[in-house]
């Protein structure tokens, strides 16, 4: 009688199970490059089972070198895309692309300049470096605003090709970098550099934002919400929790990667406060400000980077599912 019975309970937790896993949603985020501690959050939450929990089945496509995801998302191959920053947003609002930003998972843009160490005085000074290495995006990008607001030079401009072989070869050599990476490879080389983030200088774009498809927001909120918040605590586990299940999903998709270098890179996120700062101590990871979406934009324009009027501003990003202080509970339980 007992084995019957225990064969029955069995039987009816595998239909319960059974079940919960097919009522999952299943859906695709697609990532802006190869997997790294930028991306942490949601592999954490994939890892510790907090997309289940929302009812999600969620597979992560990694982005890299080789690999556009930007166009997968209005085609509907992907549901959400981790993309850069604003400017792309206003991109695709001005070319009718029906996306829109639903949150923002980097409070600081990690664009930044690199120069080595003892080199320059200041960022004023790096206007006097005789090279500057600039990717060609990026020459359209934020170095317009660079030549506007601080006066550098298009003369200055040499081709960069994401190798760090020009830069230790040139002491006086500058160039582009994401504040979480070439940094780091450059001490790595033996180089001491010096950093200097855009943002603390007034390039005010989010960056590592969300972005989903308006019909999404439009006819699935509930989905979009579950979403948002399960990658919220995913953040806050991954930040401050135990991130050895996400550090394996992370090397296994990114063999090339190291856990030395996602630990550098996680304590660089921290301490260049790039995630949990500003608006989102009150409002949890994730947070959006609209104003400051529109401060952006108008700098934007004033530096000719995005053309007067070609942007529909309200439909660029919505607050609709941040800004609701997801995630303090967890964030406090795990810094007493």
């Amino acid at each position: 009688m007992k084995n019957m019975l225990k064969v029955a309970m069995t039987a009816a937790t595998l239909v319960v199970s059974t079940q919960f896993a097919l009522a999952l949603d299943k859906v695709t985020l697609g990532t802006n490059w190869l997997a790294q501690a930028g991306h942490g959050g949601f592999y954490q939450a994939v890892a510790d089972g907090t997309y289940e929990k929302h009812g999600l089945d969620v597979t992560i496509e990694m982005g890299g070198p080789q690999v556009n995801n930007r166009p997968m998302l209005a085609a509907g191959r992907l549901d959400f895309l981790l993309t850069g920053n604003l400017l792309l947003s206003f991109h695709n609002t001005a070319n009718d692309i029906p996306t829109t930003v639903i949150a923002s998972f980097y409070q600081k843009d990690p664009q930044a300049l690199m120069a080595h160490e003892g080199a320059y005085k200041d960022f004023q000074d790096l206007t006097n470096a005789p090279s500057v290495l600039m990717a060609k995006d990026t020459q359209y990008g934020f170095w317009r605003w660079l030549v506007n607001d601080f006066g550098f030079k298009d003369e200055q401009i040499r081709p960069y090709g994401y190798s760090l072989a020009q830069f230790l070869s040139d002491p006086k050599m500058v160039q582009q970098a994401y504040a979480t990476a070439e940094p780091l490879y450059a001490q790595k080389e033996g180089a001491k550099v010096t950093t200097y983030l855009l943002a603390d200088y007034g390039y005010s774009t989010y960056a590592n934002t969300i972005e989903t498809r308006l019909d999404l927001v439009q006819n699935n909120p509930d989905l979009v919400q579950r979403f948002v918040d399960a990658s919220i605590i995913g953040w806050n586990n991954f930040l401050y929790g135990d991130r050895s299940k996400a550090y394996e999903l992370i090397l296994k998709d990114n063999p090339d990667m190291s856990t030395e270098t996602l630990d550098s890179e996680i304590e660089m996120l921290k301490k260049l406060e790039m995630i949990d700062s500003g608006d989102t101590l009150e409002k949890g990871i994730g947070a959006i400000s609209l104003d400051r979406v529109k401060q952006f934009y108008d700098l934007a324009v004033k530096s000719g980077i995005v053309e007067d009027g070609k942007v529909d501003i309200s439909k660029v990003a919505t607050d609709a599912f941040v800004n609701k202080g997801v995630g303090l509970d967890v964030k406090k339980q795990l810094t007493p």
